[in-house]
């Protein structure tokens, strides 16, 4: 069992000793978060993330717009953000609401300054391998903090292993696949569209699990020994009702879990596995761009 709720306390306390040696130098992480909306999931998210902006030493604030918000409102609050030197990182807090398009208010955020990894510009610098300057989506970059414990762990070598990404997102299928190239894995991604789908995640050494499908992934098709790192969260429908009569519900990921732990070699359970890790890896996103805005080495 892969334990992210340790991974990312381990995470988190790095980035705030960190943080308190760069205050020392006069220099203090900013992230601004934006919420556009009344989405009671991601008032939940954005509140988790400002809590751990405190907590590592940050300077945060947080932008809570009305759902009536226009896109020009919205990118003139993003241009002012950009130009605020004691902001490092801006996230962004997705979905937008519909009428909202999410490709041109991401490109209106600072490359510097894109915490969350998607801009175009550093998804151009993690396809090119320049791990310097990018700054990688968070829930990747997370999960392959858990691989390579796992695998160190095991003893497994990453390079040349032979690694299945199962989805192809531009916000996790995408950019793990290019983390593990630079690993030096020999990486397939399959998708809903993939010929024979078990039998391609049964020849892997690693399997990512990134397609949004609960339990899609079963634990026949696993390689024994292989790691697992699940990436899916989904809410399904679970036993009994709660104190008010309501149906209850669970979260499952995409790997059947109960199934696949009797074969794996270790594998992230969810809730529990790489959720924690995404919050972990803004934190520590934002403690890069200041150094990197800074002039200073981001690796740390």
């Amino acid at each position: 069992m892969i334990d992210g709720k340790r991974a990312s306390a381990r995470v988190l306390a790095h980035v705030a000793e960190k943080t308190r040696a760069l205050a020392a130098q006069g220099l203090t992480p900013g992230l601004a978060v934006v919420l556009v909306g009344e989405d009671p999931a991601s008032q939940v998210y954005v509140k988790s993330k400002g809590k751990a902006a405190h907590a590592c030493g940050f300077h945060s604030i947080q932008h809570d717009l009305p759902a009536t918000t226009s896109e020009a409102d919205l990118l003139a609050l993003i241009k002012h953000l950009n130009a605020d030197s004691d902001i490092h990182g801006i996230l962004l807090q997705l979905p937008l609401p519909n009428r909202f398009d999410p490709s041109r208010v991401i490109e209106a955020i600072s490359p510097g300054k894109d915490v969350d990894g998607l801009h175009p510009f550093n998804a151009g610098l993690l396809a090119s391998g320049d791990m310097t300057r990018a700054l990688v989506p968070c829930t990747p970059a997370g999960g392959m903090v858990l691989l390579d414990a796992a695998a160190a762990a095991l003893g497994v070598n990453l390079s040349g292993a032979e690694a299945v990404v199962v989805g192809r997102s531009n916000l996790v299928g995408k950019p793990i696949a290019q983390l593990l190239l630079g690993r030096n894995a020999t990486v397939t991604i399959a998708h809903s569209h993939t010929r024979d789908l078990a039998a391609t995640v049964a020849r892997a050494d690693v399997v990512v699990a990134a397609i949004g499908r609960p339990e899609m992934i079963r634990g026949a098709w696993i390689k024994p020994g292989a790691i697992v790192i699940d990436v899916g969260i989904n809410r399904v429908a679970g036993e009994g009702q709660d104190a008010a009569g309501r149906p209850k519900t669970k979260l499952v990921g995409d790997v059947a879990f109960a199934e696949a732990i009797a074969v794996a070699g270790a594998i992230t359970p969810v809730p529990g596995g790489v959720g924690p890790m995404t919050i972990a890896m803004l934190m520590e996103n934002t403690l890069r761009a200041a150094l990197l805005s800074s002039g200073q080495n981001p690796s740390f």
